[in-house]
């Protein structure tokens, strides 16, 4: 009986994890995500590497336009920059998530940027949430340094 028990309540945790992401809301202007912010104040990302300038880290609001989200469960985006390449948004302790519909959105995010190295690994771990083939997985041999985002919140500007 006891064990019939533990079974059902891992169960039910287990189900109600699966459907975190279907009660993430639909991003539209105005909606946040994690801590609430607005977007007075917000530094466009193209002007990021200028604040950041040798001290490898900025704390503050950054505004970009989504071009990818994780598509297995929203835990990461990517905005755009002008060179075409895009910079990574990771959400503290993973504590919200992003809908699919995001991407194409404008958005503010308010937290951390730093320059860091990220290995091949995690760059392949990445890829492979974000949906990547293998071959395009198999392509990554070299770790990247770039500029990570670590944000407590994002709202929806348009």
């Amino acid at each position: 009986m006891r064990k019939i028990f533990f079974l059902f309540a891992a169960a039910l945790l287990a189900g109600g994890g699966a459907q975190a992401q279907d009660k993430v809301a639909s991003a539209a202007p105005g909606v946040t995500y994690g801590k609430s912010i607005d977007a007075q104040g917000a530094v466009a990302l193209s002007d990021l590497e200028k604040q950041i300038g040798e001290s490898t880290s900025y704390n503050g609001k950054i505004e970009g336009k989504v071009v990818e989200v994780c598509k297995k469960k929203g835990c990461f985006m990517k905005l755009e920059r002008s060179n075409g390449e895009a910079v990574m948004v990771k959400f503290t302790d993973y504590g919200f998530f992003m809908p699919q519909n995001i991407v194409g959105k404008t958005v503010v995010v308010e937290g951390t940027a730093n320059v860091t190295e990220t290995s091949v690994e995690r760059l392949r771990h990445y890829a492979e949430d974000a949906g990547k083939s293998k071959e395009e997985i198999e392509k990554i041999k070299t770790p990247k340094k770039d500029i990570v985002i670590v944000a407590d919140g994002v709202v929806v500007v348009k």
